[in-house]
Formats: structure tokens, C-alpha cells, sequence
């Protein structure tokens, strides 16, 4: 069955929408939109990939962990991933998890559950080597963190050493936790901040995590940070049977465990309990937005395994999201890099979980008409944090028969150029590139960290730049005189001659962050990645076919298209041009070596000796290899252990290689004499 061009519009738009967010929530600690908001963007782009399974590829943000930790630390690995959990959001939701977990295991009884408090926080792990803290990082992508060990140090409630009065402590700990701050020092916090005339933080999710991740550690000494762990990566001279065992032994250790969790038998306690949850989550003096869920023996765990980026065996049980009610006054257009013009809806001024919001954007035409939303409507708006909000719908039973619908205008409300809307878009676009906000916001992304890093040139000092005549487009930045910048407001000697240091240091750029710069439509992050990786450098993907851009995995279709036609439009030659010829050198990409078993996919099947089965996994996963749950055609290698099941006659009927261990252990690099 063919995938409708409009569901895979949605899909890419989905991508797209949540790989921004993702860099907005982990690696800035910025994040725009709510947590509630976010999970329903995970929850639709799931839900269609499960649909239509075709349309899953390597970069979905389905198929990964997070977002890659930020370059002001040292990157550390995590050898065991700190994977995320898949969320639900209603009782069915959790009583279809309890089936899965059931028939995976073959089992019909209830099973026995921990259930714990989700903080909202930052997610840590912290080393212990013969009970001495060693190393500390954060989640990062799950598979590798950033290094905040001298940060963590000065949070009083991580032990620097863990406790042995009653359990002897092990030879190597990997603990995990998510460090919080609690309700009254977040408002102590910024009152204090106010007092001093600095920004205030949005909530104490992103006080927690702008404090830990401070590259001086007096600041993050000076915040009032605390910590919940629960659950443990690597561990050696200690075994564990249970989750409930493993949070007990790490409060024996001195390692503050959150007093709420509870171990339940089926599924329907937990759910009670999650009831509990939501009634006293007021009365905490923490930030909790939901409740996991853990399958309590860490056997069954590893039976169950895991999937691309979270566990079978656990799931995250959200509260409901907050909603507020309040009126549309106006619905503006505001425009976009791209030239995407988007209606954005003006509201009366109202408080959604503490926070107040005053605009909300409505996505499209199409969207405003599904939702029949008109200027004057009193509208639920869902919470979204510190900025912009989601209209969920109108309340059309207060309707006055005043309500104006939306209509969207053929002009660009601000340069007054007809607006176009291509086939099979639902966006209408400005097509002038010199359209004020089009070319701000373009110059703007060009100078932005993930891009070409240029501190100081921030959103209002682009504007400005623009407005004075100092720049008229992106290679103008090139040639700004600290003069020029002295006549602006804001600038000083110093100043402007650290923006014209940071405008000099930008000159030499990777081939990824320059191809992420020059904006071209559908190429984010993760695309500069693989044209760069694949195309080694600029010339190369300037001269490149349609066909050959095609061809490489994770670009479809209609990405190749956008590219292939930027670099062959000559205004973008000449703007390529243009930037070489003020002294930029965009650096090619070094040929990699490949891990050993990249390329190689493997099953396992039966009972291994040498290793459990996960640790097999994780094993092969390092080692560049892919790890499947069933056996195909395109399988590799399934690894026979003792007692294998079903997996080894079916690869045997489709011709797929089998090896016992020591023919693994031998391919992995491990001598096991």
C-alpha cells in the first residue's frame, strides 16, 4: 500500500518540528514549547511510523535517544545507553503496555511492578569506583553525556563517597538519577535574580539544568541543586534481582532515593497509584509531571530487551496537561526564514500552569479551517511552558455570532509581494528574499551556534545591522568595520571588537555546520551530517545529480529536490561564492574508519555463558552493528547460545549465517580461552 503524499508531508513536518525541539531541550536548555506539546508530537510521528512502518528511517527521532550533548565538555560514553521511555497518557494506554509486557513474556498472571515519581529534571549518571565518585555525566544523546563531575561534586546530596556501614559497596557503580530543584529554592532562586537585575529562569527543570551545566563550578555551587536516583547502568561485585532491590541497595550506599516509589502487583495498583500521584503532586515541593512504570524483576527486564530507544519493560505515565480558557482578539501573520507565512493567534492574557501566555501559533490555513477557529472565539489553550501555547480548540457554544473567520491575505503583510503556495503545501510563502523578517531571520540562523557559531550577532543586533545599512545580506558580516558597529546602539571599544573577533574566528568552518548555515530548505543538522559524511566536500555537493543525492540513506525524494535545486539557483552560487571570496574555508570532511561490525546485523538467540544477552547487544551496537529482534532475509549473523528457540530453524530456512558464542566472541575482539 503506497504512503499518501500527505501523510508523508506529516511525517517530514513532524521530524522536523521535534529534531528543533529536541536542540532547543537538550543541548540549550531553552525549550520553547511544553513538555505536554512535545509528547504529542512524539506520540502523532509514532503512531504514523507504526502505521506505515516504510516510512521509518535511521534519522526519525523515534529511532534515537536525545539530542547530542553540547561541545563545552568533555564527551564521556555511557556503556550502558541511558535510554528514554515511551510515554502513555491514559489508563487504556497503560493497561496495552501490560498486555505487551504479558504476551512478550508469555506469562498470564499479574506481574509485579516498582512505580516512581518521574522527576523533571536533568538526568544524570554518576561513577563510583571502590565507593569513590570518579566521574559524573549528563544523558546527552544516551550514549554519550557531557562531563560535569566537578559540578555534580558540589551538590551536597551526592555522596563523594558512598556508605558501607550496611552494604559493602561494590567494585564499579554506575548509578542513575535526574538532579532537581525544589519548588521554594526555584522562587528563592529568582527572586534573588530579580534583585540583582538578571533574567529569571522559566521553571526549575531549566534552573536545574542551566545550574549543572555551568562551565565554572562556584556558580553551580552557589544554586541550590538536590538529586532523586533511580536505577544503576554497570555494576561489578554486586548482583541485583529486582528493581525494588537495586533502589534500597542504593539508599544503603547514602544515595537519596525518592520516599514515593511503591512496588505493586498488576497493573491496575498502578494505576491507583498514578491517581495518587496527581492528587498530592501539588503538595511537592518538586516538579513531577508523571509516574514510571518498571517491570520489577531485572530477569524479565532482560528478557524483554529493548526496542530503538526505549524499554520494553518500563513506560512513563504522564498527567494530564494543563489548560486554560481565554479569547482570540486577533489572529496576525508573522514570516518566517523560509518565507513561510504562519497565522499566529493574539490572545487576552491568561495564566496556564503558573505561566501567563499571550499568543499561540496556528500552524496554517488548513489547520485554522480543521479547527474552525475565528477571530473572537473563546478558545482551551494547553499549557506551553514559558512562550507560545497550543489552541486546542474553540468553544463554539459561547459563540456570539461576532466571531470573524480567518481569511488568509494574498499579499505579504510586510513587503507586499504575492504570496505562493505550492501543490500539495499547506504554507503559503513570501518568494522575496529581501523581505525584512525573511532576510533577519536568514542571517540570524547563519550566525547561530549550531551554524556558524558567531557570539555576540544575536536576533535584535542582525535587525539592527539591517536597518542602519551595515549589512544587506550574509556576506556583507564579512566586511563590518568596528566603526560601523560603534555607531550602533549598545556597542562600545570592547564590544564590537570581540564581535569582530568572533566574526574572524567563523572563517574556518566544517563542511556539516556551513551546509546547516546557508539555510536550504529541508536540510537540518542531521542531513548537513550525511551529505557531509557521504560528499567528503563543497564541491563535491554543489556538482552533485539529483540521482546521487537520492541515493544516500535518509534523504527522500523531496529533500534531494530542495537541494539540487539551491545549488544550481545562481543567486546561491554567487552567495557561496561571495562567502569564499571574504576569506571563509569550509573544512572537508576526514575520512572515517569503520567500526568493525558496521554494515553487520545480528540475532540472538538461546542462552549466552560468557555474557548476559543485553550486554551482547550493547556490545555489538559499539561496535557499529545492528541488533534485530527477528530473523530476515537482510539478517547477518544469529548467535546461537544454549537452548536456542524458533530463530535458529528459521535462519536455517533462509540461508542466514549461524555462529555459536565463541565464533562471536572471536568477531567482537574478545579472547575467551
Amino acid at each position: 500500500m503506497a504512503v499518501p503524499p500527505e501523510v508523508l508531508d506529516r511525517i517530514k513536518k513532524l521530524r522536523e518540528e521535534i529534531n528543533y525541539h529536541n536542540y532547543r531541550y537538550y543541548v540549550l536548555d531553552s525549550p520553547v514549547i511544553s513538555d505536554e506539546e512535545y509528547d504529542a508530537l512524539m506520540h502523532e510521528l509514532r503512531e504514523l511510523e507504526e502505521k506505515y512502518p516504510e516510512t521509518v528511517t535511521p534519522d526519525s527521532p523515534t529511532q534515537r535517544v536525545g539530542a547530542p550533548p553540547s561541545d563545552k565538555f568533555r564527551t564521556v560514553p555511557h556503556h550502558v545507553p541511558m535510554l528514554s521511555l515511551d510515554d502513555a497518557f491514559s489508563p487504556e494506554e497503560i493497561r496495552e503496555f501490560d498486555v505487551r509486557v504479558k504476551k512478550f513474556l508469555n506469562i498470564d498472571h499479574d506481574i509485579e511492578y516498582t512505580v516512581e515519581p518521574k522527576m523533571d529534571g536533568l538526568a544524570v549518571e554518576l561513577v563510583y569506583e571502590k565507593g569513590l565518585f570518579v566521574l559524573g555525566s549528563t544523558r546527552g544523546d544516551g550514549f554519550n553525556g557531557e562531563d560535569v563531575t566537578n559540578n555534580l561534586r558540589t551538590i551536597p546530596s551526592i555522596p563523594l563517597r558512598l556508605l558501607s556501614r550496611h552494604e559493602p559497596v561494590p567494585d564499579l557503580l554506575e548509578a542513575r538519577g535526574e538532579v532537581y530543584m525544589e519548588k521554594d529554592a526555584f522562587r528563592r532562586l529568582n527572586e534573588e535574580r530579580q534583585r540583582q537585575g538578571l533574567p529569571t529562569f522559566a521553571n526549575p527543570r531549566n534552573a536545574a539544568a542551566g545550574s549543572l551545566r555551568q562551565l565554572d563550578p562556584k556558580v553551580t555551587a552557589s544554586r541550590p541543586l538536590n538529586i532523586f536516583c533511580y536505577g544503576i547502568g554497570r555494576v561489578e561485585g554486586r548482583g541485583f534481582k529486582t528493581q525494588w532491590e537495586v533502589l534500597n541497595t542504593l539508599k544503603q550506599w547514602g544515595l537519596r532515593v525518592n520516599p514515593l516509589i511503591k512496588k505493586v502487583t498488576g497493573i491496575e495498583k498502578a494505576i491507583k497509584y498514578h491517581e495518587h500521584l496527581a492528587k498530592i503532586r501539588p503538595e511537592l515541593n518538586y516538579e513531577i509531571d508523571g509516574m514510571v512504570i518498571k517491570v520489577n524483576d531485572l530477569e524479565l527486564q532482560d528478557r524483554l530487551g529493548t526496542k530503538a530507544r526505549s524499554p520494553r519493560w518500563a513506560i512513563a505515565y504522564k498527567f494530564e496537561a494543563a489548560q486554560s480558557v481565554t479569547r482570540i482578539v486577533d489572529i496576525i501573520l508573522s514570516v518566517g526564514r523560509t518565507g513561510a507565512v504562519t497565522p499566529v493567534a493574539i490572545m487576552e492574557p491568561v495564566k496556564v500552569g503558573g505561566v501567563t501566555i499571550r499568543r499561540a501559533t496556528l500552524h496554517n490555513e488548513d489547520e485554522i479551517r480543521r479547527k474552525d477557529i475565528r477571530i473572537g472565539d473563546w478558545v482551551i489553550v494547553r499549557r506551553a511552558g514559558d512562550v507560545i501555547p497550543e489552541v486546542v480548540k474553540p468553544l463554539k457554544e459561547r459563540r456570539t455570532g461576532k466571531e470573524k473567520p480567518f481569511v488568509m491575505p494574498k499579499f505579504c503583510p510586510v513587503c507586499g509581494s504575492p504570496l505562493v503556495k505550492k501543490p500539495g503545501e499547506a504554507i503559503y510563502r513570501c518568494p522575496n528574499p529581501d523581505c525584512f523578517p525573511r532576510l533577519a531571520k536568514k542571517i540570524a540562523h547563519f550566525v547561530s551556534k549550531p551554524a556558524m557559531d558567531i557570539e555576540g550577532l544575536g536576533p535584535k543586533v542582525v535587525e539592527q545591522l539591517i536597518t542602519s545599512g551595515i549589512i544587506r545580506d550574509i556576506p556583507d558580516l564579512y566586511y563590518i568595520k568596528k566603526e560601523d558597529l560603534l555607531s550602533l546602539e549598545g556597542f562600545a571599544e570592547k564590544s564590537a571588537q570581540n564581535l569582530l573577533d568572533a566574526i574572524r574566528r567563523s572563517k574556518h568552518v566544517s563542511l556539516p555546520r556551513f551546509l546547516f548555515a546557508l539555510g536550504i530548505r529541508h536540510v537540518g543538522e542531521v542531513t548537513a551530517q550525511l551529505l557531509a559524511k557521504h560528499f567528503k566536500r563543497l564541491e563535491n555537493i554543489m556538482e552533485a545529480s539529483f540521482e546521487e543525492l537520492q541515493s544516500i540513506q535518509g534523504i527522500g525524494p523531496e529533500v534531494a529536490t530542495s537541494i539540487y535545486e539551491w545549488f544550481k539557483d545562481e543567486k546561491n552560487k554567487e552567495l557561496i561564492n561571495k562567502l569564499l571570496e571574504a576569506g571563509i574555508t569550509v573544512e572537508p570532511m576526514e575520512e572515517e574508519s569503520r567500526l568493525p561490525l558496521e554494515g553487520q546485523s545480528f540475532v540472538f538467540t538461546g542462552s549466552l555463558k560468557s555474557m548476559k544477552r543485553a550486554d551482547a547487544k550493547r556490545l555489538v551496537i559499539s561496535l557499529g552493528g545492528q541488533v534485530q529482534s527477528s530473523v530476515g532475509r537482510n539478517t547477518s549473523f544469529v548467535v546461537v547460545g544454549e537452548n536456542p528457540g524458533s530463530k535458529l530453524e528459521k535462519a536455517q530456512k533462509l540461508g542466514v549465517k549461524a555462529i555459536d558464542e565463541q565464533q562471536f566472541l572471536k568477531m567482537v575482539g574478545i579472547e575467551n580461552e
